[in-house]
């Protein structure tokens, strides 16, 4: 299959000019994706657009990725209720330089090779420009009827809408559909990728481009992301699933791919990696033959992990996934950073206890009745203890008569107890 086609047979073509699927085949093609640089970090809801990116300069094509300085600035309405907030020039320049380096990870920025990828903030083009110039050169080019026809205009004016829509966003395509013209302008850029609901953004930038200078342009969109239960793909309880790991920890990171639903996990895996499809079928054979060991999600989580972080963060999520789920030891246990185990520990039982008890020694039992409530009773502690059913720090307790003393702290903060297999007890010391 060709490029397209492989693209389609990944599900990640909606809508696609006529025209783009042959000039992909003749030759290197400069394309551009615009990305908001609303934070300094990428969430997972970027990357099926650095991952087509990603499949564009494997084929052999040249990756524009276009920081919305100027348009981040205004707020695109195209699958919003509201108004964004404005960025100041500052915090888009920091934000840019956290993007990039991410990217960087996975995007060839700086080799030679005649597709390198570059990035480019429209603000370096817009700033200068008055509103006078803009309303001449480009304005009386795209009519008012032909803006109103957009789908993300007609959604925000239509009766259903309480928020209605500001001139500021109103003006979003023609700044967006002037990027495009720039670029095939100074770059020779002649395609624009997308997600589905930047359709009327792609189409007006190359009407734009055929009205002014009479060229060619393409564009397709792939379809937005959602979850099987049509909830947003993303979006956890906690927020967004970033991807730096200061923001979510790789455990965290590998957990949410890992958790995926068997029909989910066969549509990510196919977006989100970029193992060959002959393999990616005969893994989902593979999985329906035995779901329950959930092959699938295991190579999905992995395969991002990697490419998104690194090998070692791979082999420390699965490590600290085996912490709960598996026979890990007091080792693997004592390995993890702070972040990292309290992931792994969120949501289990947590309790304070003084420093200056724990320096003075804590009797065992009175850890588990009196320090907490991990026992309702001194009697019951003595009777989980002699059942051999109490660890700490992943090692059974052996003495029933242990003194608990800052020895058997993780990170000089943290104490895990367990009870049986399943029961686990975090204790802080403060």
């Amino acid at each position: 299959m060709n490029f397209v086609e492989e693209l389609r047979w990944r599900g990640m073509v909606h809508s696609i000019i006529p025209g783009t699927e042959e000039q992909l085949a003749k030759e290197l093609t400069t394309a551009y994706v615009g990305i908001d640089p609303t934070a300094d970090s990428l969430h997972i809801g970027h990357l099926v657009s650095v991952m087509m990116m990603k499949h564009l300069q494997m084929a052999g094509h040249k990756p524009i990725f276009v920081i919305g300085g100027a348009t981040g600035m205004i707020g695109d309405p195209s699958g919003k209720s509201l108004e964004r907030n404005l960025l100041d020039e500052e915090t888009i320049q920091k934000n840019m330089a956290g993007i990039k380096a991410q990217l960087s990870k996975f995007i060839d920025f700086n080799s030679d090779a005649s597709n390198a990828a570059i990035m480019v903030n429209n603000y370096d083009w817009m700033k200068n420009f008055s509103f006078l110039d803009f309303i001449r050169e480009v304005g009386k080019h795209i009519t008012v009827n032909y803006m109103m026809s957009k789908e993300s205009v007609k959604k925000r004016l239509s009766a259903d809408s309480t928020q209605g829509l500001s001139f500021t966003e109103f003006t979003y395509q023609l700044v967006q559909g002037y990027d495009f013209l720039y670029l095939r302008r100074n770059y020779n850029c002649l395609l624009q990728v997308g997600g589905s609901d930047q359709w009327g953004n792609i189409t007006t930038g190359g009407e734009l481009i055929r009205r002014k200078d009479g060229g060619e342009a393409y564009g397709f969109t792939w379809p937005l992301m959602t979850k099987s239960d049509g909830k947003k793909f993303g979006k956890t309880e906690s927020g967004n699933i970033w991807l730096d790991p200061k923001r979510t920890s790789p455990y965290k990171f590998y957990q949410f791919w890992l958790n995926s639903t068997d029909e989910d996990a066969a549509k990510y895996i196919k977006i989100f990696t970029i193992l060959p499809p002959a393999e990616i079928d005969a893994l989902i054979a593979e999985h329906q033959e035995a779901p329950h060991l959930r092959k699938l999600q295991k190579v999905l989580a992995k395969e991002v992990t990697c490419l998104i972080h690194d090998e070692e963060a791979y082999e420390s999520a699965l490590e600290a996934s085996q912490i709960l789920f598996g026979n890990a030891t007091s080792d693997a246990l004592k390995r993890l950073d702070e972040d990292t185990l309290l992931s792994v520990f969120e949501g289990v039982p947590q309790f304070d206890v003084e420093r200056a008890d724990l320096e003075a020694g804590i009797h065992i039992v009175d850890l588990m009745a009196e320090k907490t409530s991990m026992m309702s009773s001194k009697g019951e502690a003595r009777r989980a203890l002699k059942g051999n059913a109490i660890s700490i720090n992943k090692e059974k307790v052996q003495d029933q008569e242990l003194i608990v003393t800052p020895e058997y702290l993780i990170d000089d903060k943290f104490i895990l107890l367990q009870s049986g297999k399943k029961n686990y007890f975090l204790i802080t010391v403060k």
